[in-house]
């Protein structure tokens, strides 16, 4: 029985004519965000200052009917601070739990690596589990749970690297680059146009709660065949016994390739995964999973370049 996916394409093209009123080019961004959304994943947003990072966030953010909370991570901030914290409620004689601005549907972390390790670490259990546990009190994340966050490449003093076990729990990185000359000058010509109008304030809300939720499990009900299952770890086995990488990617990340795949399946109306669609995740989910030789390094060689010499020697099934 085929799954209709009409309703799903309508609102996701809905979505990118809203987020393209807005934004300038960077197609593949905003796909990739959709992708994750409707794979139910995380992402790290990863480019140098003014290239929309953040506006990116919050504009996807306007157009979903979810709750949504903003963190600006900073190196004096604390798990509390995020998760919550107990107050003790002289009326009652007893503590009741405050929830942090992590108790939400859609969270945009600012400057995730501004913070140190332990507010980093506060973010674990609730990115993987989709929980919280406090003073030995588990605490469920209402669906849809999804983290979009923040970091600056560059600029290295006062920041904490992320550790692996965190970048294990995005979905995707996305590194955004600066825009085209063509691109640069359509932004400019849109700034000047608005005056004093706000950017956001003309978006629209598209998609509800209830039809996310709805979305994502149509999504898992995709079709994969078995030769592109065993493709899928193909690829994956690939980066363990690659001699241009020191660390290779999880299972974890064969999983996300997986979800991913139907994600952008879903995203161009057809309920099977192809081939193109697993190439076109492999790089998103894979460029943060994987360490690079420090001698490869030193050459320049980057994540991306390496996985792309991957999927270009396993061979696609027939």
């Amino acid at each position: 029985m085929r799954l209709d996916l009409n309703e799903l394409q309508q609102s996701i093209n809905d979505v990118k004519q809203e987020i393209g009123n807005v934004i300038v080019g960077q197609h593949k961004m905003i796909d990739r965000l959709l992708v994750a959304i409707l794979s139910n994943g995380h992402v790290l947003l990863e480019g140098v200052p003014g290239v929309a990072k953040t506006i990116t966030a919050k504009l996807l953010a306007k157009t979903l009917s979810l709750d949504f909370s903003r963190i600006q991570f900073t190196p004096d901030l604390m798990p509390s601070d995020i998760l919550g914290t107990s107050v003790f409620d002289m009326s009652k004689s007893s503590f009741d739990f405050k929830k942090g601005p992590i108790f939400s549907n859609f969270i945009l972390i600012d400057e995730i690596n501004r913070a140190p390790a332990k507010t980093q670490a506060a973010l674990f259990e609730v990115m993987e589990e989709r929980q919280i546990t406090i003073e030995g009190n588990s605490y469920k994340m209402e669906s849809p749970f999804l983290v979009i966050a923040t970091q600056n490449p560059i600029e290295q003093e006062g920041t904490y690297r992320l550790p692996e076990a965190q970048l294990d729990r995005f979905l995707f990185k996305i590194t955004i680059d600066y825009p085209k000359l063509e691109e640069e000058i359509a932004i400019l010509q849109r700034e000047n146009a608005l005056q004093n109008k706000e950017k956001l304030q003309d978006v629209k809300t598209i998609l509800s709660q209830a039809n996310i939720v709805k979305y994502q499990a149509l999504v898992k009900q995709i079709v994969i065949e078995p030769q592109l299952l065993e493709y899928i770890a193909k690829l994956v086995a690939n980066t363990r016994d690659n001699a241009f990488l020191y660390l290779g990617a999880s299972p974890r990340a064969s999983i996300a390739i997986l979800n991913a795949a139907k994600g952008y399946a879903a995203l161009r109306g057809r309920d099977f995964v192809t081939p193109d669609d697993i190439k076109d995740s492999a790089v998103p989910v894979l460029q943060h999973r994987v360490v690079i030789a420090p001698e490869r390094e030193m050459e320049g060689l980057t994540g991306e370049q390496i996985i792309r010499q991957i999927i270009d020697t396993v061979e696609i099934p027939r």
